[in-house]
Parts: structure tokens; sequence; C-alpha cells
């Protein structure tokens, strides 16, 4: 059966809430639109879990972790396609932008965009607005554990990083000035 986010689906003492729902008061509600499942357990209260339609599309939300490709680059901004929610593959590409002051949480004045992303990079951001009317979103990779995590250097080779602001080509040993992100192993996307 399909419901909407938010509908309460039973009481939490005829089911435990699966992935898709959360426990209120002590009835358990859709966290999202899709398909209501319900699993039987052997021992314990069936599950219900809310699975999400393949067609209903993810958007991005404030405050969530996004990977994004870099575009093209200039003084003020990084333009970016959004690829993964989190670890899930978008279907359809959204744009975002990085701007210069969003870039780094300190000496936000010293940023130079082309000294943080090159295009080609990807880059893990936080969506921090909805955007304009271009319906660009705005993101963020002021925190630590955003930015850069995959980079190719001019011979091709994925650069390694080396420090918070560089990495270098293992080929060449060249090394270029990134944003680097500290990444966090749930994050990294082969």
């Amino acid at each position: 059966a399909a419901c909407p986010a938010g509908e309460r689906l039973c009481s939490s003492g005829e089911a435990s809430g699966g992935s898709g729902t959360y426990t209120r008061h002590g009835f358990v509600y859709a966290s999202l639109a899709g398909c209501l499942r319900r699993r039987s357990e052997e021992s314990a209260l069936p599950v219900v879990s809310v699975v999400r339609d393949a067609e209903s599309q993810l958007l991005p939300d404030v405050g969530a972790v996004v990977t994004c490709k870099v575009c093209s680059i200039n003084s003020r901004f990084a333009k970016v396609h959004i690829l993964y929610i989190g670890s899930t593959p978008l279907k359809s590409t959204f744009r975002g932008t990085i701007r210069r002051e969003d870039i780094r949480a300190t000496e936000k004045d010293k940023v130079e965009v082309y000294k943080s992303f090159r295009p080609g990079d990807i880059v893990l951001a936080k969506v921090i607005s909805l955007g304009d009317a271009q319906s660009n979103y705005l993101l963020s990779t002021a925190e630590n554990e955003l930015g850069v995590v995959v980079a190719r250097s001019e011979a091709g080779v994925p650069m390694v990083p080396i420090s918070w602001c560089e990495m270098q080509c293992p080929r060449t040993h060249t090394k270029d000035f990134r944003k680097v992100a500290r990444v966090q192993p749930q994050f990294l996307q082969t």
C-alpha cells in the first residue's frame, strides 16, 4: 500500500518501526513517502517499513552531505553537479554552487577558489540552502570532513592528500593546492 510521509501506520504495540519510519508517542509513522511493507519476525513483533518508490525522486535537503563533481570555477565560486545524497546515487543531476566564503571555516577572506577546487574534482559538501531562481543549491565545505575527496593530476593520476590544503601526484610528485576533506569512511564513494 502507498503511504505519504508522516502518515500514522500503527501503534508501536502492534509492530516495531523499520527503515523509513519513526516512532513517536507510542505510534509508528512513515518518515518518507513510499510503499508500506510488513515483515513478520518469528519471536518479536512484526516490523513495518516504508520503501521509497523507485520513481519518487530523492531531493537534496538543507544539512544533507552530498557528493558532487566540480564543473567550472571562477574567482567567486565553484559550480558543481550533485551526484549522491549520502550514499544514494541521484537519477537526475542537481546543480550546486560553492561560494568562496563557504569553502573554509577560517580565514575566509584569504580563500582562493582555484587553490581549493579544480574542474573534475569529486567533493563532499553540505547543503546550506536551496538556492535561487536558477535552482542552484548552495553548498559549503567549511567543515574538516568536507572538501575534495578525489582529484586527478595533470598526468591523469588520482592524487594523494598530503595535508588539509595540498594533494600530490604519485607519478610526477607535483603538488597542487586543494581544500582537502578529512574523509570519514562512511562517505567514501568508490
